[in-house]
């Protein structure tokens, strides 16, 4: 490539949705990341793709709706482009209710599905019937929602490396930017923007996760008090996450990570004798306002950014790659309040 119209710089999920969008608009793009592909959070286990809960609604809450609607099609295409598996599914999501309150609460938010997710999936309070793969509810009671669904991460994002290869763009391990330069540097691009600022700008938070040898594949995923049980559409289970904001070592696991696992075992009896096959450990980018970053880099002019995805950047990737796209190659601006970077700042 002589030359390049756009240059990302961070080879994780949001980079290269950003890459992957921008060419399929037409422009050169080149990728730019000294790590490799998913060397950080996107290379980790467990790919929930769950939505917020539908009530107290906020424009974040519709952009993650609208990314993860637009998720099917998004994914499709780059498994198309690409010939590999992305391990997207939307199989939805069960939950336990534990007590009357739950309950209660959870009905109020069904009735509020039914408007703000538009018709296009549902969150219903439905019965348990003791299948094996259900978790166990204290009231018999669980919730089932049609919009959450699941991906593989690692998979996915070596399969939009892929895609954004076959599209004709480069991905290299250094170069000079050229043209319009987004920084998707995930925590070490939030730690590089709170040294140049005077307040912390975001950092990232430490996760550990498992894999684990049980074949549930096309079930719903799991979410038992903070705990996501994945199942993936090769025949594993992963397991997470840990959310750790103080910590000596960012890539190694430890007894918070078996604590974990236990849990699991406990609250789903079919993993109980389900060998633990990987482990693995990393930083999430969380921004100080908890939403993403996206828009004007705060500190290098006439840069963009793309980053803080935190937990939900796989969910939030499809939308916000759209987002940036329309502005940074069609001067459209539609990037919700929150999600601007002096948010943060």
């Amino acid at each position: 490539m002589a030359t390049a119209d756009v240059t990302v710089m961070g080879a994780g999920v949001i980079g290269l949705s950003v890459a992957w969008t921008c060419l399929q608009r037409g422009a050169r793009v080149q990728v730019i990341d000294p790590q490799g592909v998913a060397s950080g959070a996107s290379g980790g286990l467990v790919g929930a793709l769950a939505p917020h809960v539908p009530d107290q609604w906020n424009a974040k809450k519709a952009f993650q709706r609208d990314s993860l609607l637009m998720s099917q099609a998004f994914w499709d295409e780059v498994e198309t482009a690409s010939g590999q598996p992305t391990g997207y599914g939307r199989t939805g999501r069960l939950q336990p209710l534990a007590d009357d309150a739950a309950v209660a609460l959870a009905r109020s938010r069904a009735a509020g599905a039914a408007t703000l997710w538009q018709g296009r999936a549902d969150w219903s309070v439905i019965p348990a019937t003791g299948a094996a793969w259900e978790p166990q509810s204290t009231t018999g009671l669980l919730i089932h929602d049609t919009l959450s669904a699941l991906i593989h991460p690692r998979q996915a994002t070596l399969a939009l490396a892929a895609a954004v290869v076959a599209q004709g763009g480069v991905i290299l391990a250094e170069g000079t930017p050229q043209g319009r330069v987004v920084w998707a540097t995930g925590a070490a691009g939030l730690a590089e923007m709170t040294a140049t600022h005077t307040r912390l700008v975001g950092a990232g938070v430490k996760g550990q996760a498992a894999l684990m040898a049980h074949d549930a594949r096309g079930l719903p995923q799991l979410f038992i008090d903070g705990l996501h049980v994945v199942p993936h559409h090769d025949g594993t289970t992963a397991l997470g996450s840990t959310t750790e904001r103080d910590f000596a070592e960012a890539t190694t696991t430890d007894g918070q990570l078996d604590a974990l696992i236990a849990r699991a075992r406990a609250a789903v009896p079919v993993l109980r004798d389900a060998a633990v096959i990987a482990r693995w450990a990393g930083l999430r980018p969380r921004s100080r306002s908890r939403a993403p970053m996206l828009g004007a880099h705060p500190f290098r002019p006439g840069a963009y950014v793309a980053n803080g995805g935190f937990k939900i950047g796989f969910g939030m990737a499809p939308h916000m790659a759209r987002t940036l796209a329309d502005l940074i190659l069609e001067d459209r601006d539609t990037i919700p309040d929150d999600f601007r970077p002096e948010a943060s700042l």
